[in-house]
C-alpha cells in the first residue's frame, strides 16, 4: 500500500514541533537533536531523492524521521538498516535481511553482514542525498560508526551528498582506552581511536573525513546538522534504547568497560533482565550472587545458556557511580581473570579480545598479573595525543 501523506498537515506538524523545541530550548536549555533542526537540512533535500540510514532511535520528537519526512513530501526512496535492524530488535551479530516497511511500503535494505556493509552503486543509483540518523553510545566497538564509515565511503565514491543528523554522546564526557593499533582493524574497530572516543557521531564523521580514513584518502561531501544546547560535560539520557541489550543508562555507562568480556568466556548478562549490568561465570566460586542466562528477545542464544554463573550485580554501580570516574574501568576484567579456576579457558580462542581492545598488550598484562591501574597507565600517553587530534573536530564545548 502506498504511503499517503498530507503536505499541509505535515508542514503544520513540523512548525508546531519546531516552535515547541525552540521554546523549550529557550527556557529550559533542553538539548535539541539534529533531526529536529529542520531549517538546517530541509532546504538541502528539497526536490532531492533521499535514502535514510536509521533505526528505532531515528526520532523527531515522538515521530519517526521516515514518517516525518514523508509527511512533508520529501522523496524518500528507501531505508538502510544497520546491525539489529530497522526496528532494533535483532540479536547482536544476527543476520539482518532486506525487506519492506509495513507502514510506508518503503524498501528496507540491510547494511549488516560482510557483503552488505557498503551500499553498492546499484542501491544508490536512484538517490541524491543520504541521511544518517542513528543514536551512538560513544564506544569504538559499537558498530554504528563502522556502518557510517562504509556509507561515507560509498557516498564519496558515487558523488552522493551525506547528511549526519547529530545526536549527543551519552559517554561523551570522557576519553579513555587503548588506541586501536594497525593490524587489529575489524568491524568492531576500524580506526586508530581509543575505546571511548568522546565524540558525537557527527564529530566522528568529521574526523573520518579530516584524517582521510576512507579508502584511498577520498573525502565525503558531508553536512553535519548540530544539536542545540549540548556540551560534552552533559549527562544525556537516551529517550530510546539504542540496541536490544542496552536497555537503560546503567547499561550504557557500563558498556565500554564490560564489553571487553565479550572477548572472554564470561557472561555480561545477555539472556537475563539485566544485560550489560552483571558479570558471571561457572569458573568462579560462589560470590553470593548468581544468574543463569536463558533465551530472551535480543539474545536468542546467549553465552553460557542454561549454566549457573557466579558473579556480581553492577546495576547500582553503573547507574549511580561509574560516570563520576570518567575513565575506563578495568578492575572487573582483571579481578574475574584472577578469580577464574581455569585461566586457560578465560579468553576466547578466536582472538576477539584483541579486536575489542585493539591492542596486543592488554591481554598479556592481565595474564602476567598486572593490576588494573598499571594497565590503565600504560595507554594514557596515547590518549593524550589522541585528544589533541580530537579537538580539531569538536562541534561542542568540551568537558575539559
Amino acid at each position: 500500500m502506498k504511503y499517503k501523506f498530507n503536505k499541509v498537515f505535515g508542514l503544520l506538524l513540523v512548525l508546531v514541533v519546531m516552535n515547541s523545541f525552540q521554546l523549550i530550548a529557550q527556557y529550559k536549555t533542553t538539548i535539541v537533536v539534529g533531526s529536529e533542526m529542520f531549517d538546517k537540512y530541509l532546504p538541502t533535500i528539497k526536490e532531492k531523492r533521499v535514502a535514510i540510514i536509521g533505526n528505532q532511535t531515528s526520532m523527531v520528537g515522538p515521530i519517526h524521521l521516515v514518517d516525518t519526512l514523508l509527511s512533508l513530501g520529501v522523496d524518500v526512496k528507501k531505508v538502510f538498516a544497520p546491525e539489529h535492524g530497522f526496528r532494533g530488535n535483532a540479536d547482536a551479530g544476527e543476520k539482518v535481511s532486506d525487506g519492506k516497511d509495513s507502514k510506508t511500503g518503503l524498501p528496507i535494505l540491510s547494511l549488516y553482514g560482510r557483503k552488505n556493509r557498503k551500499p553498492s552503486v546499484e542501491k544508490l543509483l536512484d538517490v541524491d542525498v543520504v541521511i544518517f540518523d542513528i543514536q551512538d553510545v560513544g564506544a569504538r566497538f559499537y558498530t554504528y560508526i563502522s556502518t557510517m564509515h562504509y556509507v561515507m565511503e560509498a557516498c564519496a565514491e558515487q558523488n552522493k551528498k551525506m547528511i549526519i543528523l547529530d545526536r549527543p554522546n551519552p559517554n561523551g564526557f570522557y576519553v579513555d582506552g587503548p588506541i586501536l593499533k594497525k593490524g587489529n582493524e575489524s568491524f568492531v574497530g576500524m580506526h586508530p581511536v581509543p575505546i571511548v572516543h568522546g565524540m558525537t557521531i557527527g564529530e566522528y564523521a568529521q574526523m573520518i573525513n579530516g584524517e582521510k580514513w576512507l579508502a584511498n584518502g577520498i573525502q565525503c561531501d558531508l553536512l553535519v546538522v548540530k544539536c542545540q544546547n549540548y556540551e560534552h560535560s552533559d549527562f544525556y539520557e537516551l529517550p530510546t534504547k539504542p540496541s536490544p541489550n542496552l536497555p537503560n543508562m546503567a547499561s550504557i555507562y557500563l558498556y565500554p568497560s564490560l564489553c571487553l568480556f565479550e572477548g572472554t568466556n564470561v557472561s555480561i548478562g545477555r539472556g537475563t533482565q539485566k544485560p550489560f549490568q552483571m558479570i558471571g561465570s561457572p569458573l568462579i566460586s560462589e560470590t553470593g550472587f548468581s544468574f543463569t542466562p536463558k533465551p530472551t528477545p535480543g539474545a536468542k542464544h546467549p553465552k553460557l545458556e542454561g549454566e549457573k554463573c557466579n558473579g556480581y550485580d553492577l546495576e547500582d554501580f553503573g547507574e549511580h557511580y561509574l560516570r563520576s570516574f570518567g575513565k575506563l574501568y578495568l578492575h572487573w576484567v582483571v579481578a574475574i581473570y584472577q578469580e577464574s579456576s581455569s585461566k586457560a579457558d578465560f579468553f576466547r580462542k578466536d582472538g576477539f579480545f584483541k579486536l575489542l581492545t585493539g591492542d596486543n598488550t592488554i591481554r598479556e598484562m592481565i595474564e602476567t598479573g598486572k593490576d588494573a591501574n598499571e594497565i590503565w597507565e600504560s595507554f594514557q600517553e596515547e590518549v593524550k595525543r589522541f585528544k589533541i587530534t580530537r579537538k580539531k573536530y569538536l562541534l561542542y564545548s568540551d568537558f575539559e
